[in-house]
């Protein structure tokens, strides 16, 4: 049989906890997680959970990234993935310095219509061709909305700082995309958009649930709705605050708040009702596949796996849906059909996943949980699931 990782998360949380001399009946008790699930998660034979991830990173008083493992650096390396964030960080740390002289902006509009092609191009899970080309553009609006500011040049420069807190996150860089909301933030201000302040904090309270910090993420998501409610009404502010309110039931929902999920989910499918398929309104993809998607995804996290595989199924994903959100939506399925025995119907998920966005499925933490979890599930493994791993980097 394939061998586990040799630095899967289990792995990981076994050498973090010895090294702060604690049992497994100790770290049990500091993180609340059932020492049967701990004991399993540490010898690979069960799939970390992000629920289990968080609450035992907070135990061990680190970041839930020394966890994971990420970002895979090694990957990233193979990819030439790593040589693209220090340029990243870069233009984002210039955001303070007005104007380059060296830089000479072009028009507003085809530095906008080349900002929206990242973000389309996002959505279509092509992170390398979006790493390359995003920090040259973030200076040149940089330099364009210093030199002659106005509200469009400083929501442009806010929309192009979101596209690089997309790629941190997708790549794992948690530390580079709270920076890049944070800059988000800065030109929203000056652009003076209450639509962007309320995305802003969808945002930065999904880093929070990334991190077990449900309350403060939830804070985050109760402050967004009130900024949204400053901004005019119509279809935009209907899509972020339905957008806001999923974000809100997957928080809830990873607390282990079944009733206070279904109240948002509710919320959601209401605001969906409304607003229909809304996948380019600020390329949320909000609207009732979103709702179902997420429904999901909440079920999975009140650990519903069962509810969760059978509703999952019955999802249909219309065609033009954006590839990453269809990567991400096969990876939260193939987590709960693993979790309920359904081996072959997992990796095919993790199959679908890859093929609907190589690249983010690659990084993706729930496509490798899922994955270790099979592998130590089976006792036959086919060649493509060999070959999955080999992929992944395991």
């Amino acid at each position: 049989m394939h061998a586990l990782p040799h630095d899967h998360t289990g792995a990981r949380i076994k050498r973090l906890r010895l090294e702060r001399h604690l049992t497994q009946k100790a770290l049990s008790e500091l993180s609340l997680v059932p020492y049967g699930t701990l004991t399993k998660v540490e010898q690979g034979v069960t799939a970390a959970s992000p629920y289990v991830i968080a609450c035992v990173a907070r135990a061990l008083r680190v970041e839930v990234a020394t966890v994971t493992g990420q970002p895979y650096v090694t990957e990233l390396r193979a990819d030439q993935l790593d040589v693209l964030i220090r340029p990243i960080r870069e233009a984002l740390d210039v955001y303070d310095l007005g104007a380059d002289p060296s830089i000479s902006p072009r028009p507003h509009q085809l530095i906008a219509d080349d900002a929206e092609a990242l973000l389309v191009s996002v959505r279509a899970g092509d992170i390398k061709q979006v790493a390359t080309l995003v920090p040259g553009l973030v200076e040149e609006a940089t330099t364009a909305a210093h030199a002659a500011p106005s509200r469009e040049r400083w929501l442009l420069l806010a929309s192009l700082y979101r596209t690089c807190y997309d790629v941190a996150s997708k790549l794992g860089y948690a530390d580079l995309a709270t920076i890049a909301l944070a800059r988000m933030d800065w030109a929203a201000h000056r652009g003076s958009d209450a639509v962007f302040g309320g995305m802003y904090r969808y945002m930065r309270a999904l880093t929070y649930l990334r991190s077990g910090e449900y309350r403060t993420g939830q804070r985050l998501i109760d402050l967004g709705l009130c900024t949204l409610e400053q901004a005019d009404e119509g279809r935009e502010r209907s899509v972020l605050t339905g957008q806001l309110h999923l974000g809100a039931a997957v928080m809830a929902a990873r607390s282990k708040n079944g009733d206070v999920a279904e109240d948002h989910l509710a919320e959601a499918d209401r605001i969906a009702a409304g607003t229909g398929e809304a996948v380019t309104v600020h390329w949320l993809a909000f609207g009732p596949t979103n709702v179902a998607v997420h429904r999901v995804s909440a079920l999975a996290e009140l650990d519903e796996y069962g509810s969760a595989a059978v509703q999952g199924t019955h999802v249909r994903i219309p065609h033009d849906w954006p590839a990453s959100r269809k990567s991400h939506h096969f990876a939260e399925l193939a987590r709960a059909q693993m979790w309920t025995g359904d081996l072959d119907g997992s990796f095919r998920n993790l199959l679908a996943a890859r093929k609907a966005a190589p690249q983010q499925a690659r990084y993706h933490q729930t496509v490798r949980e899922t994955y270790a979890g099979l592998e130590a599930a089976r006792r036959q493994l086919p060649d493509s699931f060999l070959s999955y791993g080999s992929w992944l980097g395991a």
